[in-house]
């Protein structure tokens, strides 16, 4: 976990997460690593009402799945997400971050995931290698 910290909700999130411009989120970004390789840099905007009190200790001490975590520390259940997928480079920072080349082509991901009743809580943007590793999704 690289940070975790509470901000004001900027306009594309707010939009997002049903919130309005201003209001209080919580964002962690973070990599993920596969084989000691950094693979995925990943920014989660969750409701700061719903999420307060996460701290990056408890993102990065926790070694179950992330939303098992929210369920368990937070009575935050999700029930589905909407994805978008689409193919970027990496800039100088995320390169950086990734261990690759500035230029070198991601695989973007951005999901908005939701509980019960259809209420968003939260937007996540994903960047991932493809060098190494593929992004595979089960629908069911």
């Amino acid at each position: 976990v690289l940070e975790c910290r509470r901000l004001r909700a900027s306009a594309d999130v707010a939009r997002a997460l049903s919130l309005r411009a201003g209001d209080a989120v919580m964002q962690v970004r973070r990599t993920l690593a596969f084989g000691g390789v950094p693979t995925i840099l990943e920014d989660l905007w969750l409701p700061g009402n719903t999420f307060k009190g996460l701290t990056a200790a408890q993102m990065a001490g926790y070694s179950g799945p992330t939303y098992a975590m929210f369920e368990v520390e937070f009575g935050v259940r999700m029930v589905r997400a909407d994805e978008k997928i689409r193919a970027v480079i990496a800039d100088a920072q995320q390169a950086l971050l990734l261990k690759v080349a500035a230029g070198t082509p991601l695989l973007s991901v951005e999901r908005v995931s939701y509980t019960y009743n259809d209420v968003p809580m939260e937007l996540r943007r994903g960047l991932y290698r493809t060098d190494s590793h593929h992004y595979r999704n089960e629908l069911n």
